[in-house]
């Protein structure tokens, strides 16, 4: 059953989360850790990160420095699998654009298929740090990609060859902006651009990290409006932290409320940020769950005590 699939059916609001993969030269403790903290909200599945390469300078043996491409989070595709065969939970592997070719991409696609890995969700991806401006090293957006496994899909390689076999296909998600993506000139360019994603075969769509319910069903609305009727997942983090209040707005283009900005800029303490954050993050979930989302979807990436917080006052 593909992860749509049990979204739909669920019959109640549906709980998962997301995993960044460890650091290289990090071993996959922290990863079960994080599971075994959250499981027993029984996740219907569970979305892994994948990271780009980046510049970075390394000095060499004769004491210049030079530029090379490292990876700092490497091996989506094999915590992915290591994640479904201990735990049997879903995996949702994330297939970006940025810093990718076609052809890593299809490697990824015949490596996921052997090993039975069939849901994804397909991303453009972040430019990476160096660049002012996103340089594709393969597909320059989302719906490129979204081609390619469309393709790979239907049996076709890159080449055009025909595949002498065929197996399950890909089921896959997308992503949406409550608030637009900060390279759309309005909300509506974005609705225009969610629904080329829907109508090529996107089956259900992920929202970034937002704070306003409000913007959520306003967005939800204008979808709706536009022929959009595929399920839209709220994506949901609790801040953890003081810093959260600049940096996730600069990061994300999100906003966060008044409100809720006033009582972080009152806390003197990480301590004391993360428990405003858990009690906004679970009056936005009982909220969202009152008016019958079909599921919350949970950014967990240095926050998993309070999600699990969160998890644990609304599921």
């Amino acid at each position: 059953m593909s992860v749509v699939e049990k979204i739909k059916s669920a019959k109640t609001t549906a709980f998962s989360f997301e995993l960044l993969p460890p650091l290289k030269g990090n071993g996959i403790e922290g990863v079960y850790r994080t599971i075994n903290a959250l499981r027993e909200f029984d996740p219907k599945y569970i979305n892994i990160t994948t990271h780009r390469s980046e510049l970075v300078f390394k000095e060499t043996p004769n004491g210049l420095f030079e530029r090379v491409a490292e990876r700092h989070r490497p091996g989506t595709v094999a915590i992915a699998a290591v994640i479904q065969n201990k735990f049997k939970i879903p995996v949702v592997p994330h297939v970006i654009c940025s810093g990718f070719t076609r052809e890593e991409t299809e490697y990824a696609l015949i490596d996921l298929q052997f090993l039975g890995i069939t849901d994804l969700l397909l991303l453009r991806g972040d430019k990476a740090k160096h660049e002012k401006n996103f340089a594709p090293t393969g597909h320059a957006y989302a719906t490129e990609l979204q081609q390619q496994v469309n393709n790979f899909n239907s049996g076709f390689f890159l080449d055009g060859s025909k595949m002498k076999s065929g197996s399950e296909p890909f089921s896959y998600g997308m992503a949406c902006y409550p608030e637009k993506h900060e390279e759309a000139p309005n909300l509506e360019s974005d609705i225009f651009y969610a629904k080329q994603k829907v109508d090529a075969g996107a089956e259900y769509l992920v929202t970034q990290m937002f704070f306003d319910n409000s913007k959520y069903f306003e967005f939800v609305d204008k979808c709706i409006q536009n022929g959009i009727t595929v399920p839209i997942i709220p994506g949901l983090k609790p801040i953890t932290f003081m810093s959260q209040l600049t940096v996730l707005p600069k990061i994300f283009h999100t906003d966060i409320p008044v409100e809720f900005a006033d009582e972080l800029r009152k806390c003197k303490t990480d301590e004391e940020a993360a428990e405003v954050g858990v009690e906004w993050c679970t009056n936005q979930a009982r909220d969202l769950i009152s008016k019958g989302v079909p599921s919350i979807h949970f950014y967990s990436m240095m926050a998993t005590q309070s999600v699990k917080r969160v998890a644990k006052a609304v599921f």
